[in-house]
């Protein structure tokens, strides 16, 4: 065997070894080992007698940065799913071609020993020399057919070794991807950790009367944040009825209710934000992509007037956070860590756009 196909058959080995790997149970190379999480390089305590709105400030502050380092994780972890789909793939191709071009390397063997056999002249040369005239007319078909199997051989063999050459190519560079999505997830898991660590640090700090009062300054900033929303009389416009799929989509999240927010979770048990609307359009029959900047970038956009029950609002102007709008100005989410799945007002954070899964 060729120094060339060594190589090829070689690098297709090697996928198909890496691709076995992968599908071996307890391996999943989509989620990175556990990191270890860094103490935060600074207390992010306020100094005593701290004044509890800035409080109430930087831990939205430390949460919302934790969400969006979540939707990067989020979508580091389904383009890994998708990178690994399709090197599964490429092994496969590159298995059935490996068969392919031993069969065709069979075949030429098996013509070259049936050369040997005939002192290697080729058929031309047989018939010419030939005493009988009639077997040389019979056998000039033969012949022609003969060469036209041969360069169809050889024209097969070629186009298997540029298949494989192509795949092996094509897993290369998915490989590589891979791994910049491994570490793409590993690095975003790195900071929604030091994020949570830090609020929770911060929490962990104050006393039980401090705790008590800043759920209550957060009440009053949701509460006040939706009354302004509902004063500028939206409410009036927005009379939409929800579509089917949409009231499955409701009826879903409307079920996980007080099940917890954990970040990359899509249940059953647990949520995130874009978890919950992502798992309910799903189970409506109408997939949406998993992160809530994907779910903003790609459904359609409605105004806000316009939406109804099932639509997704989209908050931040970073599309770091969605929630499903259930009816009556009220939405469905999962707020952060250390929250539950929940019934907000739609405006009580700051609303990007509405998106509708099933337009």
């Amino acid at each position: 065997m060729g120094t060339g196909k060594r190589g090829l058959l070689t690098a297709a080995l090697t996928v198909v070894c890496a691709v076995t790997v992968l599908a071996a149970p307890g391996t999943a190379f989509a989620a990175p080992g556990p990191t270890p999480t860094p103490a935060p390089t600074a207390s992010p305590a306020p100094p005593p007698g701290r004044d509890l709105e800035k409080v109430r400030e930087r831990l939205d502050k430390l949460y919302h940065d934790a969400a969006v380092a979540t939707d990067a994780y989020n979508a580091a972890e389904e383009a890994a799913k998708q990178q690994s789909a399709r090197i599964a793939e490429l092994a496969k191709k590159i298995a059935e071609g490996q068969r392919r071009l031993e069969r065709l390397r069979d075949q030429a063997g098996a013509a070259a020993r049936a050369q040997y056999r005939t002192g290697g002249l080729p058929p031309t040369a047989r018939f010419l020399l030939s005493d009988d005239p009639q077997s040389f007319l019979d056998g000039t078909g033969t012949v022609l057919n003969g060469q036209r199997a041969a360069k169809k051989l050889i024209a097969e063999m070629t186009g298997a070794q540029k298949d494989l050459k192509a795949y092996a190519d094509d897993a290369s560079a998915r490989w590589k991807k891979l791994e910049s999505n491994r570490k793409a997830k590993a690095a975003a898991k790195k900071r929604i950790k030091q994020q949570i660590a830090a609020a929770e640090q911060l929490e962990s700090q104050l006393e039980e009367k401090e705790k008590e009062r800043l759920a209550e300054l957060e009440q009053e900033a949701a509460h006040k944040a939706q009354t302004a929303w509902l004063d500028t009389g939206v409410l009036k416009e927005i009379d939409g009825k929800a579509s089917a799929q949409g009231r499955k989509a409701v009826r879903f999240a409307t079920e996980q209710l007080g099940k917890p927010y954990v970040w990359g979770a899509e249940g059953p048990e647990s949520f995130d934000c874009s978890g919950l609307t992502s798992q309910a359009w799903a189970h409506a029959g109408h997939p949406v992509p998993r992160t809530s900047q994907e779910q903003w970038k790609q459904l359609r956009h409605v105004d806000v007037k316009d939406m109804r029950p099932g639509d997704l609002i989209i908050y931040f102007d970073d599309a770091s956070h969605v929630a499903m709008y259930v009816g009556d100005g009220t939405i469905i989410h999962a707020p952060r860590p250390g929250r539950t799945v929940t019934i907000a007002g739609a405006g009580s954070m700051p609303i990007l756009g509405v998106v509708r899964p099933d337009a």
